[in-house]
């Protein structure tokens, strides 16, 4: 009863008073609310709303202690008390309220923050969750969310006023840590930026990945680049997915070659890297003209051979449909030695894979907006 009681408050049933557990769950943030999906007995239980009437275009599982269920983070943007990070340690029944807000601009920066976009928590440095938001920005939590502190080398960057936004806005939207204390960051539109020491030195490493309405096809940086994914077995291996176009790079975004022959449409917002095996990746493709998926029909298309062949993959996922997956709203993790996929579209369907995107079921629908989806476990 106690569980039942939970599940209707939009809880997670916990085994123990006030330890909250789960096997595997899905956050989900749309335009209008936040949901999460929990995996009981070969099905998908989906909460009632989290949290009301705020767009929440960024979530994250950041791990925390032995025995702990990860911390819930969320970028939210409320339409009355502006943007923000709020975490939730109990699966959504409280949340943390900061009164100046998790992320806010130094008063001689002559900005304010607009939208979170990315959350990312560092799988190498305990307790560290990096946030890309709206201006371009990159932002470094050492609390597991509760506050964060601006990049400043980034944001003095002497590229930062010649990136343009978007069609969503400027911002940085994909940030890939990696495990030589290096840091390959993303975003719209400057292309791919690295850093040696996640702090400072920041190059553009896009030669190689055409921008195809400028005159110069090839600029040092201005790609419009849409998410990139760091190779799961090899990390200096670094796929993106372009405005047109996707791209492998073998030199950790030194150089890029295009890699999209074989897919039905070379635009899309979503790549993913297998979380362990080599030169595995899923990409989401789109049309351009349309921007909804090839012919009506929502697939994955899999590479095993890191883009020299690709295949559609993805049974179960519908023909006749036409909703668009978003960057952030999409998502593999790896749950006890498998890669579990799950992503969301912008017409409210959740669908999620079990067995490595060869078989899809709808985890939810009729859902506003997705934006953003993760996998926890």
């Amino acid at each position: 009863q106690a569980d039942r009681a939970s599940r209707r408050r939009g809880g997670i049933p916990s085994t123990t008073a006030g330890v909250y557990r789960w096997a595997m769950q899905i956050a989900i943030g749309t335009r209008k609310g936040l949901w999460t999906a929990d995996r009981r007995d070969g099905a998908w239980e989906v909460s009632q709303p989290l949290k009301h009437m705020a767009e929440f275009s960024a979530v994250a599982y950041a791990p925390r202690g032995d025995g702990e269920s990860p911390r819930l983070v969320v970028g939210a943007r409320s339409w009355f008390w502006g943007p923000s990070v709020l975490t939730s340690d109990d699966g959504g029944l409280t949340w943390s309220d900061p009164e100046a807000g998790a992320i806010a601009f130094p008063e001689d920066a002559g900005a304010a923050l607009e939208r979170v976009w990315t959350l990312e928590p560092d799988p190498y440095e305990p307790g560290v969750v990096w946030a890309g938001c709206e201006p371009h920005s990159l932002w470094r939590s050492t609390d597991g969310g509760e506050s964060f502190t601006l990049n400043d080398a980034l944001w003095d960057h002497p590229h930062r006023p010649t990136w343009q936004p978007g069609a969503g806005g400027p911002a940085v939207h994909t940030i890939r840590p990696r495990a030589d204390g290096s840091m390959l960051v993303a975003m719209s539109t400057g292309g791919v930026y690295r850093s040696a020491d996640k702090s400072a030195g920041w190059t553009p490493a896009n030669r190689g990945i055409r921008v195809e309405f400028q005159p110069d096809e090839y600029p040092e940086y201005g790609q419009c680049v849409h998410r990139i994914a760091l190779d799961g077995a090899d990390q200096t291996h670094v796929y993106a997915q372009n405005h047109g176009g996707v791209y492998r790079s073998e030199d950790s975004g030194d150089s890029w070659r295009p890699i999209m022959d074989g897919l039905p449409a070379d635009f899309g917002f979503v790549v993913l890297a297998h979380p362990s095996r080599a030169d595995t990746v899923w990409v989401v493709p789109i049309s351009t003209d349309t921007m909804l998926p090839p012919d009506g029909r929502l697939r994955l298309w899999r590479t095993d051979d890191a883009g020299e062949s690709w295949r559609e993959t993805g049974v179960g996922l519908p023909d006749g449909f036409y909703g668009t997956v978003l960057r952030d709203a999409a998502h593999v993790a790896d749950v006890d030695g498998t890669a579990v996929i799950a992503f969301g579209t912008r017409n409210g369907s959740v669908f999620a894979s079990l067995d490595e995107g060869e078989t899809f079921e709808e985890v939810a629908s009729r859902l506003p907006d997705v934006l953003s989806v993760r996998v926890g476990a």
